[in-house]
């Protein structure tokens, strides 16, 4: 038997959510190694040739002067700022670029996520146990593997970039400086785009990769996916108890309704459910007001002060209780018990105006077993 602490159920959308306002999602570094290369190269392409001509035209001027220049020191402070500008220029607009590309790249793979909570202090950080599971886990093993498999195939196609250039190189210290640059240059971009050609395959590799092993992780046990509910949707008991506290707060508010009622049905202590007809407007009674106890009570005192007829029917109190809810229709299968008490109170208002003979008792009313709940708890025992 399978058991219920088996994590074989996908991750919920409400957990997703939590984990991703928790600063967790699926990111790949070899995505972020191929925004480097890849924008890398493509600054080298764009911008290489004009950084080169800057570089000439600055070297010649640093290596030309004369006696007279040397014995200048803030001339040669100058020339100094100068050069180190032309540099720390050409780098901010390289580690620009790769550092723009390397985010837009991470949002594309796993969104814009803003929290606070990976550094916010917490032991299971500094854990050292929690620590071992960490570098043991599925997730580090498979990017351990990955890492030694790609690094042997970077070395090995660095090697073989170096092996065929190695006598390439070795001329250029017999061209002229120009074109000993460009031509290490050249070299350079090709190893660079063949490195970058592996790192694009393993990214495609690697970005469903770490999406699959991050939705892995977050997979849920039966247990946990219905603790999650109960959290989500409340708990069946204080949900019942707040439906029954609304209830009791309308049943009390219902009592200044009574008055406008037809008659009121009793238990005769337990319960009192007032119904109102209107031929034109409804196409059925409807409950006005109803109770248990205290409620019940108030509804037969205010009926009385008010002059409206209050009838003993247990049974049929019982039912309109469970299954009426106010200001609704009453149920269908109660429809002829309640125009049997209605047709009587028409009996009763035309007896005390004098037009019609005392209709007598009332009879008990045609109620379906099956809705008094008193014959459901006799059922069931």
């Amino acid at each position: 038997m399978e058991s219920s602490q088996d994590k074989s159920l996908p991750a919920t959308a409400r957990k997703l959510q939590k984990t991703r306002s928790e600063g967790q999602t699926s990111r790949s570094r070899d995505l972020s190694h191929l925004a480097v290369l890849g924008i890398g190269c493509a600054v080298v392409l764009a911008g290489g040739p004009t950084l080169l001509q800057h570089l000439r035209i600055e070297m010649r001027q640093q290596f030309t002067f004369d006696g007279a220049t040397v014995l200048v020191p803030h001339v040669m402070l100058e020339r100094l700022v100068s050069m180190m500008g032309l540099g720390i220029l050409g780098v901010l607009v390289f580690a620009l670029c790769i550092n723009v590309a390397t985010i837009l790249l991470s949002l594309m793979s796993g969104g814009w996520v803003f929290s606070w909570t990976p550094i916010m202090p917490k032991f299971s950080k500094i854990n050292p146990l929690a620590g071992l599971g960490n570098v043991f886990s599925k997730q580090q093993l498979v990017t351990a593997i990955k890492n030694v498999f790609l690094t042997l195939i970077l070395g090995f196609i660095a090697w073989l970039h170096i092996r065929d250039g190695v006598a390439h190189v070795a001329k250029l210290p017999a061209q002229g400086s120009p074109m000993a640059l460009a031509m290490a240059g050249d070299w350079i971009l090709s190893g660079l785009m063949l490195l970058m050609l592996v790192v694009f395959i393993v990214a495609l590799i690697d970005v469903p990769l770490q999406k699959f092993l991050f939705l892995q992780r977050l997979k849920m046990s039966h247990q946990e996916v219905k603790q999650e509910h109960k959290e989500s949707e409340g708990s069946p008991e204080v949900k019942g108890k707040i439906r029954q506290k609304q209830r009791e707060m309308a049943h009390r508010a219902s009592v200044s309704r009574v008055p406008a009622a037809d008659f009121v049905v009793t238990n005769p202590t337990h319960y009192a459910v007032a119904l109102r007809y209107d031929e034109a407007t409804m196409s059925a009674p409807q409950v006005v007001a109803m109770g248990a106890d205290l409620i019940a009570l108030k509804i037969r005192e205010v009926a009385k002060a008010h002059s409206v007829p209050v009838l003993e029917s247990p049974m049929l109190a019982r039912a309109l209780y469970a299954h009426a809810e106010i200001d609704q229709t009453i149920p269908a299968q109660l429809y002829t018990a309640v125009a049997q008490v209605l047709a009587y109170v028409y009996r009763l208002k035309a007896s005390l105006r004098g037009e019609a003979p005392a209709p007598g008792d009332l009879a008990p009313p045609d109620v379906p077993e099956e809705l008094d709940p008193h014959n459901k708890k006799r059922f069931a025992e």
